[in-house]
């Protein structure tokens, strides 16, 4: 029986028999340097799992370099491909001299008919591969698949209405009898929410007759979901507008249910809704700054349970947005609040951003909403945002420096401006702005400035081709030969994997006037509208989680660290990875080169 690591995918998919099945039935085959293991064209006969040496991956109807597309190493397996299909498409070459283990096919068909999960493991995309590497990570303790799988139909309560004539007296004891905390309030096609609160204030705190009806109590502008909406996006809805409920609207756009926090912390017991909640009772910076100390703890309890890191950065962005709001509720007035639009810029506009990063934010002012004191409360917020944790922005994008606070009308005048230079600091302030994100005072403002960034920008090819070149600036680490480079410091991931995604993304953002400010969900715009492949579109969005996960990991490592630490953790070393995870990487690169090369053909970058 041969020694053979069956502790990855794909054999790790295969029961206790089945692995012992491949240990007892494959053979140890030496191959020298130059040698043809596989030919294109040619039936394979077995799957090849190499044990020592290096195998190149040839197109044959390629000239040159151009002809190699991949190249496996110690762990890797190819050949069952050419079997499922029937022969090899391509070319397999021993680099150096190689030991490979050899699965015969009569044995390799067997186990795909025992083992549905290894046979769909050779057909499955990176988005499926990289699923299966999170439930890799995510086995043996405590997961939350459950929750992240839970919808908002499963929790829903049905909608209590009342008509809008209900009086107060008659509206309390509703929710008396029925031991609810909210009724929906029917006022002509519209409906209001009315919770125990608006009727304990319309009683004490303005007087209110028992006998008043409750229209005008009612709140009408909702928060909504769709039943089949994961019951992770309710949570993430509820802590970014501040609330305890949403309603759930049907098929006929109709309310048919509401959601309460009560009903989604029965289905999720983490911190997540204890941070929530320290956040909504700060009422003093102390208090804001104990509850923001708290999420670098709560992003490593969502990651060692498993959390899809899309739903973790939709409620980490969430709670970081409850911060900032809370921390400039703290310094401006309500007065004041209505007359400016504060915006979160770049990662944190994305809402890409897990642990925290540098400030980077500006402010709209209102065309007549100016006011004496602004630039020092401006100062004293950033300097606030500071102890709650945020370092200052290197390139001093924040509200304390009078370049980033402007009237709309001034706003609008700086993006013609910047997109007239287009020289790179210029491109780099429409792209930091094109990510932008209201998160305190009246997001109205935000909508002309969009829409100006959209309408100058988004027809300017030439514009639109400087914009996004900036998306092949760093190389990406692949060697000649198509493999991952192992510098012993490691690969910058951020910049050879994040950032052309990002940036790539962003650019046809631009161009097709998308509004979603989130790379996937800019890349799920993309492919329903036709200019991306939803495969395609699927695939880079999971390359950009794979490449985000590997960051988060090294830098959560680097927590109790010094600050400059965390820039180490944008290095990769691949030498530390497991099989998975270097096969993963190098697909995931593989996507990355293969953007950059439709990008430079949609924008003539070649010229």
């Amino acid at each position: 029986m041969v020694d053979i690591d069956l502790s990855q995918p794909p054999f790790s998919l295969l029961d206790e028999a089945g692995r012992a099945r491949v240990r007892s039935g494959v053979d140890l085959a030496y191959y020298d340097t130059g040698e043809v293991i596989l030919e294109a064209g040619q039936a394979g006969d077995h799957v090849f799992v190499i044990h020592k040496g290096e195998v190149a991956e040839l197109d044959t109807g390629q000239p040159g370099e151009q002809a190699r597309i991949g190249h496996y190493t110690t762990g890797d397996l190819f050949g069952a491909i050419s079997i499922l299909n029937g022969q090899s498409r391509y070319r397999f070459i021993a680099e150096q001299e190689s030991l490979c283990y050899l699965l015969p096919r009569q044995l390799f068909e067997q186990l795909c008919e025992a083992h549905p999960a290894f046979a769909d493991y050779f057909r499955q995309s990176l988005a499926a591969k990289t699923r299966l590497l999170a439930e890799r990570r995510s086995a043996g303790g405590a997961t939350l698949a459950g929750f992240m799988l839970a919808r908002v139909a499963d929790c829903q309560r049905s909608p209590r209405v009342v008509a809008g004539e209900t009086s107060i007296g008659e509206a309390a004891a509703r929710l008396r009898d029925t031991r609810a905390d909210s009724l929906l309030v029917a006022v002509d096609d519209r409906f209001g929410m009315l919770t125990k609160t608006d009727l304990l204030d319309a009683l004490v705190a303005r007087g209110l007759p028992r006998e008043h009806p409750v229209a005008e109590l009612a709140h009408v502008e909702l928060v909504t979901a769709r039943a089949d909406d994961y019951l992770f996006q309710a949570l993430v809805s509820m802590t970014r507008h501040g609330i305890e409920r949403v309603v759930v609207i049907g098929d006929d756009d109709q309310p048919a249910g509401v959601v309460e926090m009560t009903d989604v912390l029965s289905f999720f017991s983490s911190r997540s809704h204890m941070v929530s909640l320290e956040l909504e009772q700060a009422d003093d910076l102390e208090a804001l700054a104990q509850a923001s100390a708290r999420l670098p703890s709560l992003v490593q309890t969502l990651m060692a349970q498993g959390v899809k890191l899309r739903f973790a950065m939709e409620l980490l962005a969430a709670l970081n947005g409850r911060i900032i709001d809370k921390a400039f509720e703290f310094l401006v007035t309500p007065a004041q609040r209505e007359a400016c639009c504060l915006l979160v810029l770049g990662s944190e506009g994305r809402g890409e951003q897990i642990l925290k990063t540098d400030q980077d934010n500006a402010l709209i002012l209102a065309d007549d909403g100016d006011w004496a004191e602004r630039g020092e409360q401006m100062t004293r917020f950033t300097e606030t945002l500071l102890e709650l944790g945020y370092p200052r922005c290197p390139g001093n994008i924040m509200v304390s420096n009078p370049q980033w606070v402007n009237t709309v009308s001034g706003w609008c005048q700086r993006i013609h401006h910047w997109a007239d230079e287009g020289d790179g600091p210029a491109l780099m302030n429409l792209a930091i702005l094109l990510d932008a994100h209201a998160v305190a005072g009246d997001p109205r403002l935000l909508e002309p400035v969009r829409e100006t960034l959209f309408a100058r920008c988004s027809h300017d090819q030439m514009l639109l081709a400087h914009f996004a070149r900036a998306a092949l600036s760093f190389s990406t680490p692949l060697t000649l030969f198509g493999s991952l480079k192992r510098p012993q410091h490691g690969i910058d991931i951020k910049k050879g994997g994040i950032f052309p995604i990002v940036h790539g993304v962003r650019a046809l953002a631009l161009e097709h006037r998308l509004r979603p400010t989130s790379t996937l969900a800019r890349l799920e715009a993309l492919a329903d509208e036709g200019h991306l492949e939803a495969r395609f579109a699927e695939d880079l969005g999971e390359a950009l989680t794979l490449f985000a996960e590997l960051r988060l990991t090294q830098q959560l490592a680097r927590l109790d660290e010094p600050p400059g630490a965390l820039d180490s953790a944008n290095r990769v070393v691949v030498q530390r990875l497991s099989s998975l995870e270097r096969d993963l990487l190098r697909e995931a690169l593989h996507l990355v080169k293969e953007f950059k090369q439709r990008l430079t053909q949609r924008f003539h970058l070649e010229y």
